[in-house]
């Protein structure tokens, strides 16, 4: 009952918090289009006109105000095409008013009040990271829709502070690389949403992207990677790169600009191929690998031998100058002992220390490693494997990503963690299973997963809870080759994922984010954002076997969000505000062509049309992508016809440990025959361990077959279509083959018998063709 009592109280004081802002929404009001929301805002009567004419007045001497006033300028010209200027009339009436002072409403630190009244606006701020925050949510108040000049900014007062300190996004410049300007487009972008820690992935197996002057090979030769194919099928003959470090002073300046913590990653112990390439005498074999080509888990560690030691702490040295950061990621994941194992100068290593097994090693390693930051003032991070062992520094935090459950040990120990698990949280993971999505991983992880994100473990007392510094999401980009496919990973995802980092949980509302993102999407267009439209990108559904038996089909359309209004054309036209509304499922007689775009209320689009043909022939054919796995895995990847294509299709569905899949239940009357567009693509996987996982079948012909079985893929056999040699055939080929009658409804299993040490195979489209 006390629970019940408190509860109650607790619902009391919010909704009496909220009655401004209800109130005044009373009055139609709109809703500021705020992201991520104030922790407390209320709306008041009146408002105030900015113009070109408005001033901005800086009320303190401090250098970061006026930096903080430059960029609030640069900020809004770009997004709304209003031109505002400082002014050097500190008295200058009707003026947007920019002011530290140590006695401002909020002392939350990076904390913030703004208030607009009829006689101006006034920011004002206790830290220089508060000021910065405030501008950038005047910058969103007055960008509240897609027109240019002057904005009528309604009045209201916002007393603002994050939930958690740690905001983050993780950018992977390894598996593929962005240059400074892309890096500097991301962190201006997280600015905006007030994120604040960029954790940036360095290093790894297949590339060293950071100079390093005392040991040059770590770019003149870890930098680079010779890709399966190069110089074949658009892939280049080496692909990399790496970031001077001259670049690298001018991208940590100019986030500590915009008040973003860029805190680098040195991969340790494993995850080391390309620094073992460069140096092999820091590896545990002595031999030199190549820097990898594959995605995955490869075998090579560091050494744990003092010269070893030696080149990491020489590295760290140099990484340490150009990153002021507290803390520094030394990784720790996917660290696979079989080298440490088979190693005898490691084995003897570890007797002499003490040490009965590899992962009590290292945890040494790892130990060893925080004794040497923290004896230079730096904490060590790493990811949630640090755990294993006994030596882990007291302060040193812990990344939780496999899941929840490293958190929530790290937690009860009394270590520091920042919540970043897989898949909630990472972002190579695919934002909807639209068959025009770009490459990436399966299953799907969508906007609203991340806006529902419960960032504090719920078995974690209060007390324990403290230890949640925040979270952030992760971009691996080993199928994002471009900074167009990194920006459509991550935006509008990065927009919820601030909302849940800053904004207080209790003020977390679903439907009142989707109301404000509209706004926002037209924020990104005027900066050239490549935003995804997954989350309102229209599906055209119906019954492919009704349609199939009776020439007519029911067309259900829906979205992923229920947000917004759908119109939809039946002519082949591109949607309008003006097309016809859907409101519920219709028929339509075979052939027919069904467009439809979801519509915010101001009538701008939400997504780019859909469009879905519908006739016998469309019906009897499908893409790879929209084929389910063969049972017995659901590991599912969208891949590129390429590692380093720079397209965005098309892409291919593929399970690489089982090169299998579906076709559904479709009426098979009068079917005669199967097409297939079918694809090689490279098999670059490490797969460590869960190598003994792949499938490997009998192949009746040199090169395998695609066999095609009847109901599931013990069935019968329909057809078997052999692939052609690999060495004298295009990547993309076609395979024919007729089938035996069937009536009624059947499946057909798809499955590839080729050689699981030869390339992966997947199919483009599938077509079932009836006739002679």
């Amino acid at each position: 009952m006390k629970r019940l009592a408190s509860l109650s109280r607790a619902c009391l004081l919010l909704a009496l918090a909220l009655v401004p802002l209800r109130a005044a929404m009373a009055g139609d009001v709109p809703q500021p289009a705020l992201i991520p929301l104030p922790a407390q805002l209320a709306l008041h009567r009146g408002g105030f006109v900015v113009d070109a004419n408005t001033p901005i007045v800086l009320a303190d001497h401090h250098a970061s105000t006026r930096q903080t006033a430059d960029y609030l300028i640069g900020l809004v010209t770009r997004t709304r095409g209003l031109h505002l200027h400082v002014s050097e009339d500190a008295k200058a009436a009707q003026a947007i008013v920019l002011q530290r002072d140590p006695h401002a409403p909020v002392a939350q630190a990076e904390g913030y009040a703004l208030d607009v009244t009829p006689r101006g606006i006034r920011v004002t701020a206790r830290d220089a990271a508060g000021l910065f925050h405030g501008a950038v949510t005047l910058a969103q108040l007055l960008t509240p829709d897609a027109k240019q000049g002057a904005v009528d900014v309604h009045a209201l007062s916002i007393r603002d502070w994050p939930r958690f300190a740690w905001r983050g996004l993780m950018l992977d410049s390894v598996r593929h690389f962005q240059s400074v300007a892309d890096v500097e487009e991301l962190i201006d972008q997280m600015a905006q949403l007030k994120l604040d820690v960029l954790h940036w992935h360095l290093t790894d197996d297949q590339g060293w992207r950071i100079e390093i002057k005392r040991y040059p090979e770590l770019t003149n030769i870890g930098a680079w990677r010779t890709p399966p194919g190069a110089g074949h099928d658009g892939e280049p003959k080496r692909y990399g790169g790496y970031y001077t470090q001259r670049q690298i002073r001018a991208i940590v300046a100019y986030a500590a600009a915009r008040h973003v913590t860029i805190v680098p990653e040195i991969d340790m112990p494993g995850h080391a191929q390309a620094a073992v390439a460069s140096y092999p005498q820091i590896g545990v074999t002595g031999k030199r690998p190549q820097v990898s080509t594959d995605w995955g888990v490869n075998p090579w560690l560091y050494n744990v031998n003092d010269d070893t030691f030696t080149f990491i702490d020489n590295v760290l040295d140099e990484v340490m100058a150009l990153f002021p950061s507290t803390y520094i990621h030394v990784g720790g994941d996917e660290a696979i002992k079989d080298q440490w194992k088979a190693s005898p100068a490691v084995q003897a290593k570890m007797r002499q220390l003490g040490i009965t097994d590899e992962d009590a090693l290292q945890g040494w390693f790892i130990g060893r490693i925080g004794q040497y930051l923290e004896r230079h003032g730096r904490k060590l991070i790493g990811w949630d494997e640090i755990l294993e062992g006994d030596n882990l520094p007291a302060d040193a935090t812990v990344m939780s990503w496999r899941g929840t459950d490293g958190a929530i040990k790290a937690a009860l120990l009394g270590h520091d963690v920042v919540m970043s698990p897989s898949p909630e949280l990472y972002f190579d993971h695919v934002q909807s299973n639209l068959a025009d999505d770009y490459a990436g991983r399966l299953g799907v992880e969508s906007l609203k997963d991340v806006y529902g994100f419960q960032a504090v473990p719920g078995v974690l007392n209060a007390a324990q809870a403290k230890h949640v510094l925040g979270l952030q999401a992760n971009v691996w980009t080993e199928h994002m080759p471009t900074f167009a496919h990194v920006e459509h990973a991550v935006f509008p995802r990065l927009d919820a994922l601030s909302e849940v980092a800053w904004s207080p949980a209790a003020r977390h509302d679903w439907p009142s984010f989707l109301a404000r993102l509209p706004a926002q999407l037209q924020r990104y267009r005027a900066q050239h954002v490549a935003v995804a439209d997954d989350a309102f990108a229209v599906g055209i559904g119906i019954d492919r076997n009704l349609a199939l038996a009776t020439g007519k089909a029911t067309v259900t359309l829906s979205d992923q969000t229920g947000f917004g209004v759908i119109r939809y054309t039946l002519d082949g036209s591109v949607p309008t505000p003006a097309s016809p509304r859907y409101v519920a499922p219709f028929e339509v007689t075979l052939p027919a062509t069904v467009r439809a775009t979801s519509f915010a209320a101001d009538g701008s689009a939400l997504a780019a049309a859909r469009e879905r043909t519908l006739d016998r022939a469309a019906l009897l054919s499908l893409p790879g992508t929209e084929l389910a796995n063969c049972a017995g895995s659901d590991f599912r990847l969208r891949l590129q016809p390429t590692p380093d294509a720079t397209s965005t299709q098309p892409v291919y569905a593929v399970n690489i440990f089982d090169d299998c899949q579906q076709f559904p239940p479709t009426l098979m009357d009068g079917v005669t025959a199967i097409h297939v567009d079918a694809v090689r693509l490279p098999r670059n996987f490490a797969l460590a361990h869960e190598q003994k996982l792949v499938v490997s079948r009998p192949h009746a012909t040199a090169f395998g077959e695609l066999v095609a079985r009847a109901d599931d893929c013990a069935g019968r056999i329909l057809a078997s279509m052999p692939l052609p040699d690999p060495a004298h055939s295009p990547a993309t080929f076609k395979l024919d083959a007729r089938l035996p009658a069937q009536s009624g409804v059947h499946a057909i299993c798809l499955l590839y018998t080729a050689p699981v040490d030869g390339p992966l195979y997947a199919i483009g489209r599938v077509a079932l063709h009836a006739g002679r």
